[in-house]
């Protein structure tokens, strides 16, 4: 009769009672180390693994892991500039410092330093916001979509909004307009068809008991072939005439020109208010390449009501956010600044012959630290916006790719996303390459030596 070896599993109590258990015990917290414990022996009772042929290297293992920060630096080698899941903008050095500035202490965060009374937080940014779009007023919140969220709610509580069926877009983590409308308590008044809406359908549907009319950017997606929308300049005009406000949600946030560098279908954040838009929205965190927030600019009356509205307290922004906002946008202020300074118009603005050579230092790099390894290749690629801007380009890039082995592709990635710091990489053809354009060169020997020991491994 063979008996089950999990009944034979030790308790928590002996593993903890280990010699190299009650060594890990001197250097790190012991509700680490029991949560690693009590991990280790449930794991091996389920028969999810094989039971460990040391328990208190597991142990120490799981420990590392638990007590490890689940919010970590990556390296991003994908090639996606403005990566959802690896948090979007990296922010410029004036706005770290910023952060850094008001985070180690206090901060006149609400406190009129002149005036010697409580101030608002809006009002930092809030210049430079209405300077640089060439609105009245401007002020921001946490994200967008909580920008739309009070906009609608400030304006259209209650009544009908006007959108076109073709701009009821899903945003990331399957957040859909309609339903962020209704949360809004404003109520969906579809026209139009998914390719094509027209001006009469607007006219159409306006009554009584209309809010506002909002165009929504797709961001994420490009419709071509037989597709027409009217421009937000001539939305504007007919809101103006039936005394309704026009609201423009266009999503990426740009407020430099990227035409010279062949980036041209994205709104500019100035062309949206010069179109008479009542209030245009868009964030932060993604082509203006600041922190997470929301930006709302246009009209003054109708900002003062959003800013006033209790829903504009539930989505605030904290201090570290207005502080990097402030600093990201007065680099603004001088356009080659900008370009030079902010990292995501730096990368999507680098050439493709300086992307050669950055990819060429990066293999050398590799090289150096692995020699045993097969070479890595350089070869022609695509890096591409991401975060739902310029979805239609593809910006030519060189990439490094490295030859798997036998293990697979798959395998080599996991032990790059496994690593010290951990690399994001791309799985492409069976193989696993390394964009360049989305690392900084001041990270190419972490990369190399990230590289080296998931191929050891």
């Amino acid at each position: 009769m063979t008996t089950d070896p999990r009944r034979l599993l030790p308790s928590v109590e002996r593993l903890l009672q280990e010699p190299a258990v009650r060594t890990l015990l001197e250097s790190v917290p012991r509700s680490v180390v029991v949560a690693a414990t009590r991990e280790a022996v449930a794991r091996a009772r389920r028969g999810r693994a094989p039971l460990p042929d040391d328990w208190s290297a597991d142990i120490t293992e799981r420990a590392a892991r638990i007590g490890c920060r689940s919010l970590r630096p990556v390296l991003n080698a994908t090639g996606v500039v403005l990566h959802t899941n690896l948090g979007r903008a990296p922010m410029a050095e004036a706005a770290l410092e910023a952060v850094q500035g008001v985070a180690a202490g206090y901060s006149a965060l609400e406190f009129d330093l002149e005036a010697g009374v409580r101030g608002q937080r809006t009002d930092h940014g809030r210049r430079l916001l209405a300077e640089l779009t060439g609105a009245e007023d401007a002020f921001a919140v946490n994200n967008a979509a909580s920008a739309l969220v009070v906009a609608l709610n400030t304006v259209a509580a209650g009544l009908d909004v006007v959108i076109s069926r073709g701009e009821l877009v899903e945003i990331g983590g399957s957040f859909r307009i309609p339903d962020i409308l209704e949360k809004s308590g404003a109520h969906l008044r579809e026209v139009g068809t998914t390719n094509r809406t027209h001006l009469d359908d607007y006219r159409a549907a306006l009554g009584p008991s209309t809010g506002a009319i909002l165009k929504v950017h797709p961001s994420n997606f490009e419709q071509t072939g037989f597709v027409h929308s009217p421009p937000g300049e001539a939305l504007a005009a007919v809101a103006r005439e039936a005394g309704v406000p026009f609201i423009h949600d266009i999503g990426s946030g740009l407020l430099a020109d990227l035409t010279p560098f062949g980036l041209q279908s994205e709104p500019r954040v100035a062309g949206a208010v010069a179109d008479g838009t009542d209030l245009v929205i868009f964030s932060a965190d993604k082509l203006l390449g600041g922190p997470q927030a929301g930006c709302l600019v246009g009209r003054a009356a109708l900002l003062a009501r959003c800013r006033a509205n209790p829903l504009a307290r539930a989505a605030r922004a904290d201090k570290m956010t207005f502080a990097a906002l402030e600093a990201t946008l007065g680099l603004y202020r001088d356009p080659a600044v900008a370009l030079r300074e902010i990292p995501v118009l730096r990368m999507l603005t680098i050439t493709p012959e300086a992307l050669a050579m950055r990819a060429a230092s990066l293999r050398d790099a590799i090289v150096a630290e692995c020699p045993a390894a097969p070479l890595p290749r350089l070869l022609p690629g695509h890096s591409t916006p991401g975060g739902g801007s310029f979805p239609a380009e593809r910006l030519p890039t060189t990439l490094v790719a490295l030859a798997p082995g036998s293990r697979g592709a798959d395998a080599l990635a996991l032990a790059l996303r496994l690593g010290d710091p951990p690399i994001v990489a791309r799985v492409a053809d069976g193989g696993v390459v390394l964009d360049p354009r989305t690392l900084p060169e001041s990270a190419f020997p972490d990369v190399a030596r990230g590289v080296a020991a998931a191929m050891a491994e």
